[in-house]
């Protein structure tokens, strides 16, 4: 059997050493396939992503129990530059590119140790074919791109770095629908040319899940529900809790709706 490229056990995160994040959140991420990390708004999904990728030491946060194994390794609270170096690259929520940059400026200073200069320089070509708007914006100033462009532009610098697992972190923020499907597809076929495995945080779950091959859902630090992406969508609680199909109710949460009686959620 395939061992795991990711593996996090019983991880808990701690901000300021006092207010505890994760709760021994656990989760497997097979070779090549993307997995999607659902919940709401602080459930505990990017800080998974950034314990994994290192970026939680900014934050004033450390892991202080569990493990975190990326290719077999220990890596929990190492520092992001070592990480990124093992071949772990993020893509955050928030600040994904350098705004006084050009576009291709913002390429070159994506640097690893991973990717040599003619590795870099077919990557950089294979981006132009995943993302040609960028092709035609490479003297534009970063700070002057779309939503949509930003996140091409932070997705292709993740990808210049030569990850064998990329962390995107919320695809959809501030996006249209129509720019978030074309951006998901996009993703999806990154990891079928280059063979990248993915670890996706996203609140759109319709979105995160039409890609992925996997999920897990997050609440209040702690997973409550895995499972095939495919079932998933056809999970009556994940329909109502996050995918907007709770008959015009107020979205609840997936432990809420798990507990309480189904001829309540049907009175309407």
């Amino acid at each position: 059997m395939t061992e795991p490229l990711l593996a996090i056990d019983d991880l808990q995160v701690a901000y300021h050493r006092i207010a505890v994040a994760l709760h021994g959140v656990s989760l497997r991420v097979m070779p090549q396939t993307i997995v999607a990390l659902l919940g709401n708004n602080g459930a505990g999904k990017t800080t998974t992503l950034r314990a994994v990728s290192g970026f939680i030491g900014l934050d004033d946060a450390r892991v202080i129990a569990g493990s975190i194994r990326f290719a077999g390794q220990r890596i929990e609270n190492q520092l992001p530059h070592t990480n990124t170096a093992r071949g772990v690259v993020l893509v955050p929520e928030r600040d994904k590119v350098f705004p006084n940059l050009t576009v291709a400026e913002n390429l070159t200073v994506a640097t690893s140790r991973r990717a040599s200069t003619t590795e870099r320089r077919r990557l950089e070509a294979l981006i132009f074919q995943f993302f040609p708007a960028l092709a035609e914006l490479r003297l534009r100033l970063a700070g002057l791109l779309s939503g949509g462009e930003r996140q091409m532009l932070a997705l292709a610098s993740a990808i210049v770095c030569k990850p064998e697992l990329l962390l995107v972190d919320e695809l959809s923020l501030g996006l249209a629908p129509v720019a978030v499907e074309d951006l998901a597809r996009r993703v999806s076929s990154i990891r079928q040319e280059l063979g990248i495995t993915v670890l996706l945080v996203e609140q759109n779950a319709g979105v995160a899940l039409a890609i992925a091959d996997y999920g897990y859902v997050l609440e209040n630090g702690r997973v409550v529900l895995e499972g095939v992406a495919t079932e998933l969508r056809g999970h009556r609680e994940i329909q109502e809790s996050y995918l907007g199909q709770a008959s015009g109710e107020e979205r609840r949460s997936y432990r809420a709706l798990r507990h309480e009686p189904r001829h309540k959620r049907s009175d309407g």
